[in-house]
């Protein structure tokens, strides 16, 4: 008899926490900047028009801490100069690095016209900030379904998984802003925040279906691996189904508007959850799948350090969030936004 013994060596994480805040937040920004272009072309009496000052307010405050998350990715965070003195046009990284600037330009260039009531100025802006912001989430959900060693990234479901559930997080940060301003508690304008939730979570639960069925059918490589983690490990099948039931509860208070609508606190729980729902899907998505070895049996054991790195890198953002919406609204009660149709509407 042999005895072989196999020893593991101890890896650094690809990527760290701070991935999870910039993915999650940069998503937010996308699905905020889709409501805030919709609303500068809708009619002054429209949901998605009186819902400005809500789409600007998430827009410029994520738009902002998200490259402060990528940065702090970047383990170095003062070599990204090394993105433009080395371009790789083949990496969707470095292209990456490239469709971000703008990006944020953009948006806070949006967020400047709102508030000077230049209603020609967002409406030329809105067409290159839809184009830009559909870049954002062409190359984030490529950056991760490009790796095939990892089936669970590796497949075509990923990038619209992660889109959906960034809007739908989006939707519920308008809902968390609706409780601070006057155009959030427009009836008509948390209704309309309750269609387009209903409308992205049945996409979601159509999009996991679809790939339900075709990897029962197919037996696909991102299928066969999650069958195998929900079989072996429990953590996996608990996380599955809490999410199913957290799906489920989401679906009916969507369905339902007239339970939470009314309520400011009611309001700010879904939006909280819907919000920290997303967050969920992406650490499972980049922490989780780490944890799983690309050969052999098992988990990695992944310890979050408490320092930057970890629990106060993520804290720390949110923390970062929460000034920026503290000064944005401070600012907004000081210096109103100029008298347009849309905003003096909303207000």
């Amino acid at each position: 008899m042999q005895i072989i013994e196999l020893l593991t060596p101890a890896y650094e994480a690809a990527w760290l926490p701070w991935a999870v805040q910039y993915f999650f937040l940069v998503g937010i920004a996308t699905g905020a900047a889709l409501l805030a272009v919709w609303g500068a072309w809708s009619r002054a009496h429209r949901p998605a028009a009186k819902a400005l000052p809500l789409s600007m307010l998430v827009l410029a405050i994520t738009a902002l801490a998200a490259p402060v998350s990528l940065l702090a990715d970047l383990h170095q965070p003062a070599r990204f100069w090394h993105f433009y003195a080395h371009f790789t046009p083949w990496s969707w990284m470095s292209l990456g690095a490239l469709l971000l600037p703008p990006f944020v330009a953009l948006s806070l260039a949006m967020c400047a016209a709102w508030w000077l009531g230049r209603t020609g100025w967002m409406r030329a802006l809105g067409a290159a900030l839809l184009l830009s912001a559909l870049s954002i989430v062409v190359y984030t959900g490529a950056e991760i379904s490009v790796v095939k060693a990892r089936p669970l990234w590796n497949n075509p479901w990923v990038p619209v998984n992660l889109a959906l559930t960034a809007w739908l997080a989006a939707v519920g940060a308008l809902l968390v802003a609706s409780c601070w301003l006057p155009a959030g508690r427009d009836a008509q304008v948390r209704a309309w925040l309750a269609r387009l939730g209903l409308g992205l979570s049945a996409a979601l639960l159509a999009v996991a279906c679809i790939w339900a069925a075709t990897g029962l059918a197919f037996d696909t490589p991102s299928f066969h691996a999650a069958a195998r983690l929900y079989a072996d490990f429990p953590v996996w099948r608990a996380s599955l189904w809490l999410s199913v039931l957290l799906g489920a509860a989401v679906l009916l208070l969507w369905c339902q508007p007239r339970r939470w609508a009314a309520s400011t606190a009611r309001t700010l729980a879904l939006g909280l959850t819907v919000a920290a729902a997303a967050w969920g899907f992406r650490w499972a998505l980049f922490m989780g799948v780490q944890g799983v070895p690309k050969y052999g049996a098992g988990l990695y054991v992944y310890r979050m350090p408490l320092g930057g790195d970890g629990l106060m890198g993520m804290l720390g953002v949110f923390g970062l969030c929460l000034a920026l919406a503290t000064l944005a609204l401070w600012a907004l009660e000081r210096f109103p936004a100029r008298a347009t149709p849309a905003a003096s509407a909303a207000n």
